[in-house]
């Protein structure tokens, strides 16, 4: 008598795909946790760094750039000028380097509102440095370091910078790789809201891109 053959036993394909896409979202789960942790950590150096920290009695300044209107300073460039006048009227023989190049979109270089609008508010076009070719933080400190020493300053002597606070972390790292020592720092208020949570956002990434490539 012929046996009829034993049926083989089906193969549960939709489970071994299941098992598949559990470890798929297993992996993106802790690829964003960890993103999330190291942005967390990043954001932290950020707002550390938010906060003046005069070291000594430093005898130059310099005035990070940002964006320039017909009419004058954008709202976070006031904030970082007024901000340094604040300082500055305090200490009017202080030398100032305002560093900023021009856009595209904007009517001359930042560096050249930057000291029209100390000037116009009473301290002394004399002792101002214009830096105009920069067009990034890291040009902002080396070029403004070249300047100062242009003029016999040596940058060792230290210096206070001038900026958003979201910005120091990364603007007092770069500083040191131009050559600046003893580095003090001037926090200006971010009055513009939509720029200040934007910048909050992208600066821990800036931070990242300056410290693997601004060198």
């Amino acid at each position: 008598m012929i046996q009829k053959a034993h049926k083989r036993p089906k193969v549960e394909v939709n489970s071994y795909k299941g098992k598949r896409f559990t470890g798929l979202m297993k992996a993106v789960f802790v690829l964003v946790l960890t993103g999330a942790a190291v942005f967390a950590l990043l954001l932290g150096q950020v707002l550390g760094g938010a906060r003046d920290d005069i070291n000594g009695d430093p005898k130059v300044m310099v005035i990070l750039g940002c964006q320039l209107y017909d009419w004058g300073p954008s709202i976070m460039l006031q904030d970082r000028l007024d901000k340094a006048l604040e300082y500055l009227y305090g200490h009017p023989d202080m030398l100032v380097v305002v560093s900023g190049g021009q856009g595209e979109n904007e009517p001359t270089t930042e560096a050249q509102g930057m000291a029209d609008y100390l000037a116009d508010h009473g301290f002394s076009r004399e002792n101002i440095i214009l830096e105009t070719q920069s067009h990034n933080t890291n040009q902002n400190l080396r070029w403004s370091a070249q300047h100062l020493e242009e003029a016999g300053f040596d940058i060792k002597d230290g210096v206070v910078i001038v900026s958003n606070g979201f910005h120091l972390t990364r603007a007092k790292m770069l500083a040191g790789r131009a050559g600046f020592e003893n580095v003090s720092t001037l926090a200006a208020p971010s009055s513009h809201l939509p720029s200040r949570l934007k910048m909050y956002i992208r600066e821990p990434l800036a931070l990242v891109k300056s410290f693997v490539f601004d060198r």
